[in-house]
């Protein structure tokens, strides 16, 4: 039983210890200026958040686009072929050609 009651002491004093290394300021370490890392790392996780609400609306588009007759997977290849340059396209647009005239499919 002692050895139980000793133990809480300590789980405590860790979950202080947790809490204040999440909320001290940052410092410069090893050459590294913490204010400015913290500052790279929140920018990020914002982004990060923005990306994935923009991922669900185009998510959300997909689905509409599906719903009235579009078939998806054609209009994410028209997306991906439009984000190329003219000349990576039609060198893409050529290999396909090329591949499918092998396999006998032109």
């Amino acid at each position: 039983m002692s050895e139980n009651i000793a133990e809480f002491p300590q789980t405590e004093t860790n979950s202080n210890e947790e809490a204040q290394e999440t909320n001290s300021q940052p410092q410069d370490v090893g050459g590294i200026g913490g204010a400015r890392l913290l500052s790279f790392i929140e920018r990020i996780e914002r982004l990060e958040e923005e990306k994935a609400a923009l991922m669900e609306d185009i998510k959300e588009v997909y689905a509409e686009a599906k719903g009235v007759g579009f078939d998806v997977k054609t209009i994410r290849k028209v997306v991906s072929l439009r984000k190329m340059d003219g000349e990576k396209r039609r060198e893409t647009e050529e290999l396909l050609d090329l591949y499918k005239a092998a396999v006998g499919m032109l």
